[in-house]
Order: structure tokens, then sequence, then C-alpha cells
């Protein structure tokens, strides 16, 4: 299986420097992968190294928590937009998802999805703090929100991706969206499962070595 296409190629950690973004933009290149995903400080930077190549640039937006208002997520989701990114990975409110409360996580997706209605909005659930019946609800209100993607996870919570969250993900949107799986996949063989299981996206540091068949080490 030709894993590139599948992968945004992923580097979000604190600690990331300049020079690792024009080294992540450079392995995309290299590499044919469908996007980066990189902080919004660095879209310009990503913009310009990726110019021509066809890859995407996707950043984040609420990240990792969820827990700002929906109008500052839309906020920084048009700014983002505006300094060239081509895709936004937001957080949902989690605390509601965990209370059931739908139409806060409907509402705080919309507001996001209003904000940048051109652009491709990935949702992320956060699937690792959910049970099955709000993993469900996370993912129906997203739809009905305007989500393009549901993302399973931010790689920065306490588990990431399983096929078994993305085949319920995906009875759930029954082709109203697409899936994106993230966290944890480290092998070709776990990018397999995940695609089989209906992922149309993967989030992954470990993209290089995923496509040459290696196993990758820790991180997102």
């Amino acid at each position: 299986m030709k894993l590139a296409p599948y992968i945004d190629h992923t580097l979000l950690k604190a600690t990331a420097s300049a020079a690792d973004i024009r080294t992540l933009c450079a392995e995309a290149r290299d590499n044919a992968f469908y996007a980066v995903c990189v902080n919004p400080v660095y879209v310009p930077l990503a913009k310009a190294e990726l110019a021509g190549s066809g890859v995407k640039v996707a950043t984040v937006c609420g990240f990792p928590l969820g827990a700002v208002s929906p109008e500052q997520k839309a906020a920084e989701a048009k700014l983002s937009v505006a300094a060239g990114a081509d895709e936004v990975d937001m957080v949902i409110h989690i605390a509601s998802a965990l209370d059931g409360d739908w139409a806060t996580v409907e509402a705080d997706v919309r507001a996001v999805r209003q904000a940048i209605p051109d652009q491709v909005l990935k949702v992320i659930i956060e699937t690792c703090y959910l049970n099955d019946e709000q993993k469900r609800g996370a993912t129906e209100a997203a739809v009905r929100g305007g989500a393009d993607f549901v993302k399973t996870s931010t790689g920065f919570g306490t588990g990431g991706a399983t096929p078994e969250d993305v085949s319920l993900m995906r009875e759930v949107i029954a082709g109203r969206a697409a899936i994106k799986a993230a966290g944890g996949v480290r092998t070709p063989d776990d990018a397999a499962r995940m695609i089989e299981a209906g992922a149309t996206r993967l989030g992954t540091s470990g993209g290089v070595t995923l496509v040459a068949g290696e196993q990758t080490g820790g991180g997102y």
C-alpha cells in the first residue's frame, strides 16, 4: 500500500524550531506527503518552503486542550488561513462531550466552520477521554457543525487512534465526512489497519519511516 498520499507529516512539539520545520517540509516534499501539520506560528514558513510542491499546509486550533471559547477558536483559525493554511485541525471542548452537551460541541465546531468556509476543517474529538457513547455523540456533533473530517486524537492525550475507534466513527459518519486517524500510528501495519477501518488521512510524526516500511519511534 502506498502510504504517502494519506500522511499529514506532523510536528507540533513546543520545542520545534524553524530549522525543524524546514526539515519537515523538505521531507514532505521529497516523499510527496499529502500535507504537513504545524503550529500556527510556522504556517507562513511552511507555506514558503512548500511553494510549488503540491503539499498542503495544515495547522491546529484550540490545540491541544480545546478549552477556549468558540470565538477564540474561530479567530485563531481565520488568522491561520490568512497566513496561508489550507486546512485547520480544531479540538472540541472535551468537557462538553463528557457532559453529553452536544449542542455546545456542535456550536463550537460551527463557529470555526463559519470563520473558514472554504478551507478543510478537521475536528479532533480526543477519543482517549471518551466512552463509546460519547465518541458517537461527538462525531455526530462534529459532522452537524460542518466538519470535513472527524479526527481521533491530538497525540498529546493519554492515547491515540485505534482501528476500533475509526470503525465506530465511520459508522456514525455514514459517508457525510472523512476520518483522520492520529496518534500512535507507528508501523505500516498500524497504518494499513487504520485505512482498512475507514481512515483516509493519517497524522504522524513518523511519515518518513512509515513509507520506508519501518517502525517509527515515539512521538505523535
